[in-house]
């Protein structure tokens, strides 16, 4: 590994190196007096301090990406976008295609039980979004998307102890115009999406947006006959932008989307190179579900669905000398899936889980930025609200084998209801020391409650609040956190700035909603992150070349980390627990480069060392009754079998290593415009590599025992080439993801999920108005 790394530096030095000297020579061809050359980065403007700032003046470690860039880069959704982050891991989840699980420094969540928070907060227009059923958000007339890695506890606040990914949507222009598009793929893929802004006055700008998307999937179901993975999902949104008064403006959306898509465990034949699943459970006949769970989620079909609804209002104040903002938020989720996970040939599958979810939450935010002391101190600060309401009713079904036949077993069927309240102050100064130096502190409160309930749909089951009593399980979780932010800045000139910070972050504490009996519904506490990085802004040869650095250390107590556990009969039961601490420490490297008119490079290198480290202090068994894992590692070492291969102890008695932290991820790629005939059209080739080292896809991974744990090297190649007509009034496009069809899997349950297969489609767009 450490060759590796050796190899990849030099290699991103040689890309430096080459991408300098492409500059240089464009830039020592003519004098000072003569230059003539226009041509130059983008500069990306963020809102990753809360306030409006370019990308380069941001002591965070924060990778932008406008319009442009989303679009050279074949990005059509979130989990396209951060492969291209460095020490950024992303994949969908086991079951839910609408679900991704986001990993930023060795940091992330695969639970989706709502229970259950991600480390990774995901924000759409500054509103925060707290499940991540349906977080892979289909990205089209973005604005920008920013993606921070880190803890952002003080201005971002809870559930961000791996960092944030903030999408900004496109708000209504003031002159009409819009764009169409319409494209067909492999997989008989058919996408359409359009946008208008619609302006009724000089005070009153709206916009209307939407797309839909269908294909037939990738994988035959060789049981049923049926096609799976396939997806069908639309959405509209509204938006109207209303200047109230000269210092005044309200900017109002609402948005209506729905996503069937479902991620079924598939193999590859080996006769015929197909993915092939042999799942009994039909997504097209009556349910065999209806007469082993009970309600609603018993008479659904094979698949994932989910229908969400958004209003989110933006009233903005500009005073003298300072900015207050009124944020409103308001999500309905609901999601409805029966997904067999373990691809068994019978009726009802081999682990089977049918859920009913419905889910809504609130958010207001009160925010004032501006200056003070002629503009000596900088500031940030605000008064936010959240409140979740969550309603689940769901069952587990499990293939039992037994010599006269397979039969169905209900492990559990039960409603769970748990609601999140918190409340939070933040404040942050940036004190303007000189022109050069700038300090910056700053301070969140957080008082967060949270109520969990459960309820047994079975006659006499014993899956209820009397229960967990019983058991010694609290109903209600209360956590008063405060997470500061120091950091030092210092900028000798216009193209460079170094920076060193120290943020603190908490994620929430929850209950292992997965149980199937009482003294496995048990808490987790809240996980907290203190990260200290240092870094490096910079722009060359009037803005061409931008290179960034960051080095990091992050020391995360009382890590959240779900393991599986056999019980009795056979099934896995999944227990989130504070296991161990963790510690990550990297490097993240960035390069873009316009050398020469019509050509722009990137590189940018991920290394990160993550290590789990059991508490010392812990004792033997907890109040709970649970060993640590330090006691686990000693009785398994002592010869003791029920104590090694369970958890993150793995069957040698030594510790897992954390799930989803490739040591090295490196991405590079290229957008060439080259202009064809007089009237400006262009010829657009862009090409993308991603490179990702082998790595853990679950808790327990196992090179020795369990091989398929692990996900291999492996290296995603995208390409596409395409005209833009002059005025960019209309564009055809031919591009290809996974172009070479690599193989890996993306996550483990019982058995190894894989990534899809290459896809490939012709778009053709079409531009009018004023765009």
């Amino acid at each position: 590994m450490n060759m590796q790394r050796r190899l990849l530096t030099s290699a991103l030095a040689l890309a430096t190196a080459g991408a300098v000297s492409a500059g240089a020579s464009a830039q020592d061809g003519q004098s000072s007096q003569e230059s003539n050359v226009d041509f130059s980065l983008e500069e990306v403007v963020v809102t990753a301090q809360r306030r409006i700032e370019t990308v380069q003046d941001v002591p965070i470690a924060v990778s932008a990406f406008s319009a442009n860039d989303l679009s050279n880069r074949q990005v059509f959704d979130t989990k396209d976008l951060l492969q291209f982050v460095p020490n950024v891991f992303v994949d969908n989840n086991t079951g839910l295609g609408t679900a991704n699980t986001f990993f930023i420094r060795g940091l992330g969540n695969t639970e989706s039980v709502a229970t259950f928070d991600p480390p990774v907060g995901t924000y759409v227009d500054d509103v925060f979004i707290a499940r991540q059923n349906a977080n892979n958000f289909a990205l089209f007339d973005v604005e920008r998307v920013e993606v921070l890695r880190g803890p952002q506890g003080t201005l971002f606040g809870r559930n961000t102890t791996g960092g944030a990914v903030n999408v900004v949507l496109a708000k209504p222009r003031e002159e009409f115009g819009g764009f169409a598009e319409i494209g067909y793929g492999r997989f008989d893929r058919v996408m359409a999406r359009a946008s208008v802004d619609v302006p009724i006055n000089d005070r009153i700008l709206t916009k209307f947006s939407g797309y839909y998307m269908t294909d037939d999937g990738f994988v035959t179901n060789t049981t049923t006959g049926e096609r799976l993975n396939d997806q069908e999902a639309f959405g509209l949104r509204a938006a109207a932008q209303i200047k109230l008064n000269e210092t005044a403006t309200w900017d109002i959306s609402v948005d209506y989307s729905e996503d069937d898509f479902a991620n079924i465990l598939n193999t590859e034949d080996p006769e015929t190179g197909r993915r092939v699943s042999s799942s009994g459970f039909s997504k097209n006949e009556p349910s065999p579900l209806s007469g082993l769970l009970t309600g609603f989620k018993g008479t659904l079909p094979h698949g994932n669905r989910i229908e969400a609804a958004n209003v989110t209002s933006r009233f903005t104040l500009d005073l003298e000398d300072s900015t207050l903002e009124i944020i409103t938020g308001y999500r309905d989720l609901n999601q409805d899936f029966a997904i067999d996970f373990f691809n068994g040939p019978a009726e009802f599958g081999g682990f089977t889980i049918a859920n009913q979810g419905k889910h809504n939450q609130f958010t207001q935010e009160i925010k004032l930025d501006g200056s003070l002391a002629d503009g000596k101190l900088d500031y940030v600060a605000g008064f936010f609200y959240f409140k979740d309401d969550n309603f689940t009713d769901f069952g587990d079904v499990f293939a039992l084998n037994l010599p006269t036949g397979t039969i169905p077993l209900v492990l559990a069927d039960r409603i769970i209801e748990n609601d999140t309240e918190a409340l939070a102050l933040y404040a942050q100064v940036d004190y303007n020391i000189t022109e050069e130096f700038t300090f910056t502190a700053g301070i969140r409160y957080t008082d967060e409650t949270k109520d969990f309930s459960i309820d047994d749909n079975r006659p006499g089951g014993n899956l209820n609040d009397v229960s967990l009593e019983q058991e010694g399980i609290p109903l209600e979780q209360v956590a008063k956190k405060w997470t500061p932010r120091f950091a030092l800045q210092y900028t000798p000139n216009d193209d460079m700035m170094f920076f060193a910070s120290a943020t603190r972050g908490f994620k929430s504490g929850g209950w292992n909603a997965r149980g199937t009996t009482p003294d496995e519904l048990l808490p987790f506490g809240p996980e907290t992150v203190w990260s200290y990085e240092g870094g490096l802004r910079s722009e060359w040869f009037d803005n061409r070349l931008r290179f960034n650095a960051t080095a990091f250390y992050t020391d995360v107590t009382d890590f959240q980390t779900p393991a599986a556990f056999p019980r009795d009969n056979g099934a896995l039961a999944f227990l989130t627990r504070n296991f161990a601490d963790l510690e990550v420490k990297g490097i993240e490297l960035e390069l873009t480069a316009v050398p020469t008119d019509g050509l722009t490079i990137f590189t940018t290198l991920g290394l990160q060392d993550a290590e789990q480290t059991p508490d010392a202090d812990a004792p033997p068994f907890d109040e709970f009754g649970v060993r640590s894992v330090l006691q686990q590692q000693a009785d398994c070492l002592a010869g003791d079998q029920s104590a090694c291969g369970q958890g993150i102890v793995l069957a040698d008695g030594s510790i897992a290593d954390p799930t989803r932290a490739p040591d090295v991820t490196l991405a590079a790629g290229f957008t060439y415009e080259h202009p064809i005939g007089p009237d400006g059209g262009r010829l657009i080739t862009n090409a993308s590599g991603i490179y990702v080292t082998e790595h853990c896809i679950t808790t327990d991974c196992d090179e020795v025992n369990l091989p398929f744990t692990f996900a291999d090297d492996r290296i995603l190649v995208n390409a596409g080439v395409g005209y833009q007509a002059p005025d960019d009034r209309w564009g055809i496009f031919l591009e290809c993801n996974n172009c070479f069809e690599a193989e890996y899997n993306t996550a483990v349950l019982g058995f190894p999920y894989l990534n899809e297969p290459m896809r490939w489609m012709l778009r053709l767009t079409t531009r009018f108005g004023g765009v």
